[in-house]
């Protein structure tokens, strides 16, 4: 093989036409070899297999890593590390930042853990280059297949989710205490209404969720309303912790009067969400000033606005989207993404600096 093409798993027999289409009648295209999934591999005998690479990288959105073939060697540590120095040598300088990234197919005596120290040892050893497993300038690929292990340079970059000098937006969420009055209508329509705010809230791992009595509504309705918030809540709760590499938290749920709960956050900063209030970005200087306390308190109608007579007793009233009416169960996503987008453009918002890199 002079490439291999990582593709999203059932996109392989996809990904070889489009490519075998791009490169040509002479390229040889194996879509999943040896049964495995989310692989092609791609020759073409005679060609720039570098020009191959980019040209694949350039024309088939369905390849997702595109890895160009250095050095194949059998499946053995010490094969595998002499074919890495090799390519090291020529590759990674003094002072480039490398990563060995190993994807083990097969039964093997030894773990990609193993290769990737290993290898990354051999490698710090004869460039002088230091390790950096978050934002390698020049990561290392190993992909073993079965009884063959293939030493390869991406073609294609890296995306991460958390790279350095990104704004963390959680720690201010989390200091985020929202007041949602409760919604009205139909069963069907309270019960869809309360999952998907729970869910929302959830989503965002907000401080704390009130749900608000702001008027005699029936108990049914406000039971109905306050168990699917808990539901979508629960919901969402369960695919974070399976899916996340970090605690998550789960947001608390309480019931209050409207204008008691007012009065019991008294002293704390408050944020009325109504249209008749100043265009979220353009308050972002006070709204620095808010955060810096330890909760903030935002309060969020439902169908009927917030009383004007709560606005006296805000310490600021904001509108998200200026000529819009936003339906309540997009609320919270709103005012999340509007509130971090804010503080970001005040430079309130502490930035990633990355793990300690490896000397």
């Amino acid at each position: 093989m002079d490439v291999i093409v990582k593709t999203r798993r059932g996109f392989e027999k996809i990904a070889a036409s489009h490519i075998g289409e791009v490169l040509g009648p002479g390229a040889e295209v194996e879509p999943a070899p040896f049964g495995y999934l989310g692989i092609v591999f791609v020759k073409a005998p005679g060609s720039d297999k570098w020009a191959l690479a980019q040209l694949i990288a350039q024309k088939v959105p369905e390849a997702d890593r595109v890895l160009v073939v250095e050095k194949l060697v059998p499946a053995d540590p010490a094969e595998i590390e002499k074919a890495a120095v090799e390519v090291a040598k020529r590759y990674i300088n003094p002072d480039d930042t490398f990563a060995i990234r190993t994807t083990r197919r097969g039964s093997h005596t030894f773990s990609s853990i193993d290769i990737n120290v290993r290898v990354g040892a051999a490698v710090k050893e004869v460039t002088g280059a230091n390790v950096d497993l978050e934002e390698p300038t020049k990561p290392l690929y190993v992909e073993i297949f079965q009884d063959t292990a293939a030493v390869c340079i991406p073609a294609t970059g890296e995306y991460r989710k958390l790279r350095r000098d990104k704004p963390l937006a959680l720690g201010y969420l989390r200091k985020v205490a929202l007041g949602q009055f409760v919604y009205e209508g139909d069963e069907e329509a309270v019960r869809k209404m309360g999952e998907r705010i729970g869910r929302a809230v959830q989503t965002f791992e907000v401080g704390e969720l009130v749900i608000l009595l702001h008027k005699p509504i029936p108990a049914r309705t406000l039971r109905l309303f306050a168990e699917a918030v808990e539901e979508g809540i629960e919901s969402r709760y369960q695919i974070q912790t399976r899916s996340y590499g970090r605690p998550v938290w789960k947001v608390p749920v309480h019931v209050y009067e409207l204008y008691q709960w007012v009065r019991d956050r008294a002293g704390e900063p408050l944020i009325v969400t109504d249209p008749k209030g100043d265009y979220v970005t353009h308050a972002k200087e006070r709204l620095a000033e808010l955060f810096k306390s330890g909760r903030v308190n935002v309060l969020i109608g439902a169908r009927e606005g917030v009383p004007t007579g709560v606005f006296r007793f805000a310490s600021l009233v904001i509108d998200l989207i200026p000529e819009v009416t936003i339906a309540t169960d997009f609320v919270v996503p709103a005012l999340a993404i509007g509130l971090i987008s804010a503080l970001e453009e005040a430079g309130t918002l502490p930035r990633y600096l990355g793990k300690r890199k490896k000397k």
